[in-house]
């Protein structure tokens, strides 16, 4: 447990320090985001431009990592010691200096995102806890020193360690979007409700500043979602590697691998798990299919039977040709009622005459193209499904078969299952269920061992 000075921390003027502190976290929080990024794009660049296999970028990576660690051996994650070195920042000759730890701040953060974006395995939190920890005490270094020499004498200014405790919330909070778990975490470690006013209002201010510099994005991404066909961006590489996918004779489907993300949004739990979640694991074989053929009638008697609001439209050989909904049946017979309001069985004689292959959704138009029906494969991760449903406002996507290397097989689209909106968060509910469960098991069996002791 950690201790701070009652005779500085209780000073109320010195409260506006740690806003600026939770503010200057924020910015550090928008330059670690937007540094990750830039590194994610880049070695996907090389991954696409030099055909990079997927296993040397992180060795990349942990090479450029290294690299950094000669000179700053106090970016590698050794436990929490480099962070408890921070804390003693100025206590002890044997401390870092704030000029150095600025450097390890800087050196840490493009260690982290260099890492992170070439694909290597590892998590934020510690790195968070460190950069903030690192933010906290240059800040409170140099505004003690700016206001003792603008104010000879006493003044009461708490020490580093105090800035850097609110640093390593403020941070957390803002790098991870988990506000409330920063402020309970830095509450633990001190137990001092002194900290509470200053570390609410630094979080506070953190996590609204990403949001600030995020907001125009959003809003691109909302006109995105009303726009006719509801994309906007897809991989560069498309048009690179078009006349490669036609050579080895591809269909013109939309992988959701090749749509990017729609905004530098913050990482929040949520997405983070639905990101190692794959469709398999919420794909559902319940599904009904029709052929190109069939009548609009066999249509809606296999969706009533099979209680779908929606059906598969297949070829003769078994293969994907599109997606009929409720919602397309709908308007088709609406048009054609009102197209002849003389004949009393309209609807009846549209339904039994006109056939699936007229109305259905063959799948969406791309820079002056007609593509194939939107999908996704088993190894999709949910986090992109769940992204492409809600940007398209649709609620399910066909689950089709990785083709074998055959030209004929990569030619057709064999149906796997098909993916609800529903089903993702039935799945992530069952998770979080899962999760919960086994945290609660790990704490009764610590318990059982605490008491045996």
């Amino acid at each position: 447990m950690l201790f701070l000075a009652k005779n500085r921390l209780s000073q109320c003027p010195q409260l506006p320090l740690y806003l600026i502190l939770g503010m200057l976290c924020g910015v550090v929080s928008v330059a670690f985001t937007r540094l990750l990024d830039w590194f994610t794009d880049a070695f996907q660049f090389m991954k696409e431009k030099f055909g990079i296999p997927d296993v040397v970028c992180p060795a990349l990576g942990g090479l450029g990592a290294g690299l950094i660690a000669l000179k700053y051996p106090g970016i590698l994650y050794w436990g929490f010691t480099n962070v408890d070195e921070i804390l003693h920042t100025g206590k002890t000759a044997s401390a870092p200096s704030i000029w150095l730890v600025a450097q390890l701040a800087a050196a840490k953060v493009v260690a982290t995102t260099l890492c992170k974006g070439s694909g290597l395995v590892g998590g934020l939190y510690a790195p968070s806890l460190m950069i903030g920890a690192a933010v906290g005490a240059v800040f409170g270094g140099c505004a003690g020193e700016l206001i003792n020499t603008a104010i000879p004498g006493n003044a009461a200014i708490a020490e580093p360690q105090a800035y850097a405790l609110v640093g390593m919330a403020a941070t957390l909070a803002s790098v991870c979007s988990v506000p409330l778990t920063s402020v309970l975490l830095l509450f633990e470690l001190t137990r001092d409700y002194r900290i509470l006013l200053p570390l609410m209002g630094a979080v506070g201010l953190a996590i609204w500043v990403p949001s600030v510099t995020t907001q125009p994005k959003e809003t691109e991404v909302s006109d995105t979602k009303n726009s006719p066909h509801g994309y906007s961006v897809v991989s560069p590489s498309e048009d690179q590697n078009e006349d490669i996918r036609i050579q080895n004779g591809e269909r013109d489907d939309i992988e959701l691998t090749v749509i990017r993300n729609f905004s530098d949004y913050q990482p929040i739990d949520i997405d983070i798990l639905l990101e190692n979640m794959k469709v398999s694991r919420a794909m559902s074989d319940n599904y009904v299919k029709v052929s190109l053929t069939q009548t609009l009638r066999d249509a809606l008697n296999r969706m009533r039977d099979g209680q779908q609001n929606c059906i598969l439209v297949v070829d003769s050989e078994d293969s994907l040709e599109g997606i009929l909904t409720d919602g397309d049946i709908k308007r088709c017979l609406s048009k054609r009622y009102v197209a002849d309001t003389s004949s009393s069985n309209s609807n009846y004689t549209d339904a039994n005459t006109c056939t699936v292959s007229s109305i259905f959704n063959r799948g969406m138009s791309f820079r002056g193209r007609e593509r194939g029906p939107l999908i996704c494969y088993p190894d999709t991760d949910l986090a992109m499904a769940k992204q492409l449903m809600e940007a398209k406002g649709i609620k399910q996507l066909p689950v089709l078969k990785r083709a074998e290397s055959s030209q004929r097989e990569q030619k057709r689209r064999r149906i796997a299952a098909i993916l609800y909106y529903d089903s993702i968060w039935n799945c992530l509910r069952d998770e979080l269920n899962h999760r919960k469960l086994l945290s609660q098991q790990i704490e009764d069996d610590s318990g059982k061992i605490v008491a045996y002791t």
